[in-house]
């Protein structure tokens, strides 16, 4: 039988990205890296960016005892060529003498931009780029946002519905299913910081963390906008406050309420205000850049999404749609505010949510 090259190479570079997306919001600064190592037309070793973004994929990749001598690996970017808090990952790559390596797409670090590639051919390995190129710009956006200092970080929001297109339940914390719940948490374990309001906060008495077995250490880092510190006491967000860092942006100081905040493991940001007091969503998100952060979502009420989206701040819209009907138990209509909004893309996402459904808009 006569196998296509072209098609194998994206075979195995498709198994790279899917060991990348293992941690895609988990690895600090750098990006979620996946690794594959094949020969004699085998997968051999595998290797994903570890949580914290050390080790790199090609190290957990490499570091088995095995025979490496006159492989090919696949890496979903461009191998490091810099001194840092490791050795560059070439050097590893020629130490194990593999004997080709493939990657999508350049590095977006400028130490490392268009250099892996030199340094490996004058050790006589072969190298290979551009296979899935699309499919890495997609995946590498919130990293590529993350070298440029003069734009805003990677923002997504989630908002769910019901099937008569009301945001509120006025009988319940609850308008989808458990199963939907469940995939909220599994989202939010793909970002490095929510981000939601003191209202939805205080209404739902929300956690924004991940409660699924086994990824409760990916829970990401809370900012809840509370720009004149009107959050209650008597919240179960406080509880977790020392395992999951947690901030409130305000627009004045106010030592008392703030002392009550930092008692409960609570850093206060103060965020200048324009107008008549508001804060500015885009200096909010530049703060929080500045901080570190690189993957956002956002979790809030209607009011807020809207004018997220109003403001082209946000990539991507997640709607959860139920399938019950609130009738005289909705509240907030979703209908009008669908209906202005000129998505350019909308996508159903075929997951089993069993009668929920879920959807992805993209805005911008």
């Amino acid at each position: 039988m006569i196998v296509n090259q072209d098609n194998l190479e994206k075979k195995f570079m498709k198994l790279a990205f899917n060991k990348a997306s293992i941690n895609v919001g988990s690895t600090n600064l750098n990006p979620s890296v996946g690794c594959i190592v094949v020969k004699n037309g085998a997968v051999i070793s595998s290797g994903t960016t570890s949580i914290g973004g050390r080790p790199h994929a090609e190290f957990n990749a490499l570091k088995k005892n095995l025979n490496f001598k006159g492989s090919t690996i696949y890496i979903t970017l461009e191998p490091c060529v810099h001194y840092g808090k490791t050795n560059p990952c070439v050097n590893l790559i020629k130490e194990k003498k593999i004997k080709k390596v493939c990657y999508p797409l350049l590095d977006f670090d400028v130490r490392t931009r268009n250099k892996a590639k030199n340094f490996l051919n004058k050790n006589n390995i072969k190298v290979k780029i551009g296979i899935l190129k699309n499919e890495a710009l997609n995946f590498y956006k919130s990293y590529f946002l993350s070298k440029n200092i003069n734009v805003l970080p990677y923002i997504d929001a989630k908002i769910a519905i019901s099937k008569d297109f009301f945001s509120v339940n006025k009988k319940s914390k609850w308008i989808t299913n458990e199963i939907s719940r469940s995939k909220v948490h599994l989202m939010r374990s793909r970002y490095d910081c929510i981000v939601s309001t003191y209202k939805s906060v205080n209404n739902d008495n929300s956690i924004l963390d991940c409660r699924i077995s086994g990824i409760e250490n990916r829970s990401p880092s809370r900012v809840i906008i509370d720009k004149d510190l009107n959050l209650k006491r008597n919240l179960e967000l406080y509880k977790s406050c020392k395992k999951i860092k947690t901030y409130v942006i305000i627009r004045k100081r106010d030592k008392t309420k703030e002392k009550y905040l930092k008692s409960q493991n609570i850093k206060i940001l103060k965020i200048k205000h324009k107008g008549k007091g508001q804060l500015s969503f885009r200096d909010i998100f530049l703060k929080l850049k500045k901080i570190g952060f690189t993957r956002i979502l956002c979790e809030a009420g209607l009011q807020t999404i809207n004018n997220l989206i109003q403001q082209k701040l946000i990539h991507n819209l997640y709607v959860f749609s139920s399938s019950q009907l609130l009738g005289k138990n909705g509240q907030n209509s979703y209908k009008k505010l669908l209906k202005q909004l000129k998505f350019k893309k909308k996508i159903k996402i075929n997951i089993n949510l069993s009668q929920d459904q879920l959807y992805k808009f993209k805005i911008k």
